[in-house]
């Protein structure tokens, strides 16, 4: 398994934008499924969005558009770039990274979107 650590996350009014980095310990995270999840006060945590080993990239219907998943494999760093942020989408941002079996979870990031 390896390690991961999410940074990033903060305080942004409605129309704002933020970058979460999921940095991961160890080598080999080319091979990963690598995702954001998230999860709001009182809901279930949800899927954010995916991008496989081929980079191929995967979102939840209510952030299509505004957010971005992409991976630099040289860093062993995933990012979520969030544009146009609605107080919806506040929530506890989690990073997760898959390779078969094997499942390993960040601690998360608080994104909180409010005026």
């Amino acid at each position: 398994q390896v390690q991961l650590v999410e940074s990033g996350g903060g305080l942004v009014q409605p129309g704002g934008s933020l970058r979460l980095s999921c940095a991961a310990s160890g080598s080999g995270l080319r091979s990963y499924v690598m995702g954001w999840y998230r999860q709001a006060p009182g809901k279930q945590r949800e899927l954010v969005a995916t991008i496989s080993s081929a980079s191929t990239t995967n979102y939840a219907d209510s952030v299509k558009g505004r957010f971005t998943i992409s991976r630099d494999n040289a860093r062993n760093t995933v990012y979520l770039q969030m544009n146009s942020l609605k107080p919806e989408d506040t929530a506890v941002y989690y990073c997760n990274a898959r390779l078969g079996p094997g499942v390993s979870w960040g601690q998360g990031t608080q994104v909180t979107v409010s005026s």
